[in-house]
């Protein structure tokens, strides 16, 4: 791909590369015609797809297999958006019943919160949800309420508070009336160290504003933790707790009640169900269709082509749609935490890189960012995102003939097209030497159905990149080593919280300068 003949400038003046090098169906349309492919490299690509078994083992993953063998678990995220109601039983749990249950249990809560029928502990109705939760408790969930905005109809603003650093939750109790919040707390075990901090902070100053917590906090947790437990009052106290489970991890939990319980008080539960139902169709595809129309292993199969063969090492996510702002956020955490390992699944060291860094902006404000670089710097593929139809169809006011939709559309038309074939120039500072590969994703609109499918795709297609090659997606150890170094610290932090007089001789000399810096 290397050779001057197949440079990106004529491939794409092939009138088939479009129609050849495109899939579409589930309302969703992958144009792949300016990556630096050409139909034998996509051949080889499939070839190795079924060497690796890529469709047997994302169908054992969908049927409750152990395919997180790290952790002796299977990765049923799927099943938290299938209708289907087919047999699925993993570690003697009716796993189907299982969902169903708790997806009534935020159906009739979220519409008791809109109705007015649970209110606060003053009798205000809830206006204001905060989600305390971090990483994969809330980053999917952020992701779908911002592509959702416009459709938040139901009186209720919607917080984060993920970040430990003080001045998050400053900021966020700045902006909520406190007898009419309702704070929802996400954590698999309520040991997480920031998100109890938080939740604990929270609680406190639910009490100093002289209310009672109970009525004002539900948790998302595990069966059996110690947020499950309404009536104990030696737990934390709630209202409700929404069970999630040890089969879907953090990353890929925004289909749970990890993104339900918020998701369905700020939008309403039918477009909670919407998004699932989209996310469930981009599922069947990825299942049912074959190597050469199935769209995210395509995805994977280019992205492996990009990393292991052509040498990329980065891929920028840009949405041409304000409203996907914390979509590439989202995926990076998806991606990066999923396919960053140096071992395979049976811990020997993978001889490829794996895994690529993920970062973006939403076009247009990208292009006046890091576009620069992107086109005349050192390059890195790039998946463009458009949507046809914009959430806010009355304003059409014209300048210089078209309208803002329609400039951003001439936008996310001419990148690809000026990065991939570029343009000559006896001035060098005005030389762009193209072949720099992108691909284009559209979907009709920002509906809930639309944004699942879109969040599906990524999902499959960072999974069908671990299958081949070979590594576990569905564990973190790697976030584990400084969480453990911090717990470290942390004591020597309360032991001079206790007595001032706590001596740091125990801590490296690097840290006890940090630590004297603190505390003087």
């Amino acid at each position: 791909m290397s050779r001057p003949e197949m440079h990106l400038k004529h491939l794409t003046a092939d009138p088939r590369r479009l129609p050849d090098f495109s899939l579409s169906g589930k309302d969703f349309f992958y144009d792949f015609s300016r990556q630096r492919v050409d139909q034998p490299a996509m051949d080889l690509l499939k070839e190795l797809a079924e060497a690796r078994e890529i469709m047997e083992k994302i169908h054992a993953m969908a049927d409750g297999a152990i395919v997180n063998t790290t952790e002796n678990r299977a990765a049923l995220h799927t099943a938290a958006r299938d209708f289907s109601e087919k047999p699925l039983v993993v570690d003697d749990m009716d796993v189907p019943s299982e969902i169903r249950r708790v997806r009534d249990e935020i159906k009739a809560f979220s519409e008791a919160v809109h109705n007015h029928t649970l209110v606060g502990d003053t009798g205000k109705p809830f206006r204001h949800v905060v989600v305390i939760g971090i990483g994969g408790s809330y980053l999917g969930t952020e992701c779908v309420a911002r592509a959702l905005e416009a459709m938040a109809d139901k009186g209720i603003t919607l917080h984060f508070l993920a970040n430990v650093d003080i001045h998050n939750f400053g900021r966020v109790v700045e902006c909520i009336d406190p007898e009419a919040t309702l704070w929802v707390v996400v954590s698999k075990s309520f040991t997480t160290a920031e998100t109890m901090a938080n939740a604990h902070q929270a609680r406190r100053y639910m009490e100093t504003k002289g209310l009672n917590p109970a009525r004002h906090f539900v948790s998302v947790t595990s069966k059996g933790s110690p947020g499950d437990n309404p009536d104990d009052p030696a737990a934390f106290p709630v209202l409700r707790a929404f069970h999630m489970f040890d089969f879907i991890g953090g990353r890929y939990s925004v289909s749970s009640a990890v993104g339900g319980v918020p998701l369905s008080l700020y939008l309403g539960y039918d477009r909670f169900e919407a998004f699932l139902q989209g996310a469930h169709d981009m599922d069947v595809h990825a299942l049912t269709a074959p190597p050469e129309k199935n769209m995210p292993l395509t995805a994977a199969l280019i992205s492996i082509w990009n990393n292991n063969f052509l040498g990329f090492r980065h891929q920028a996510i840009i949405p041409y749609a304000s409203p996907l702002c914390e979509l590439t956020p989202h995926i990076q955490q998806l991606y990066m935490e999923s396919n960053g390992k140096s071992v395979t699944a049976d811990g020997e060291p993978v001889d490829v890189e794996t895994g690529v860094i993920i970062f973006g902006e939403p076009g247009t404000n990208a292009q006046h960012s890091f576009f620069q670089l992107a086109h005349q710097g050192s390059p890195f593929p790039i998946d463009f995102i458009g949507v046809v139809n914009p959430q806010y169809e009355q304003y059409r006011e014209l300048s210089r003939g078209v309208t803002n939709h329609q400039e951003l559309w001439a936008n996310l038309i001419s990148q690809p097209r000026a990065l991939a074939e570029g343009k000559s120039s006896e001035n060098g500072h005005r030389a762009f030497n193209g072949n720099r590969p992108s691909s284009t994703i559209i979907i009709p609109e920002l509906s809930p159905a639309g944004i699942g499918r879109l969040i599906a795709f990524y999902e499959a297609r960072t999974v069908f990149e671990a299958f081949v090659w070979g590594i576990n997606p569905f564990d973190q150890f790697g976030v584990e080593l400084g969480k453990t170094m911090a717990g470290d610290i942390r004591k020597h932090m309360a032991g001079k919280n206790t007595d001032p007089a706590h001596a740091f001789d125990e801590v490296d000399p690097i840290s006890r300068h940090y630590l004297d810096m603190l505390f003087k």
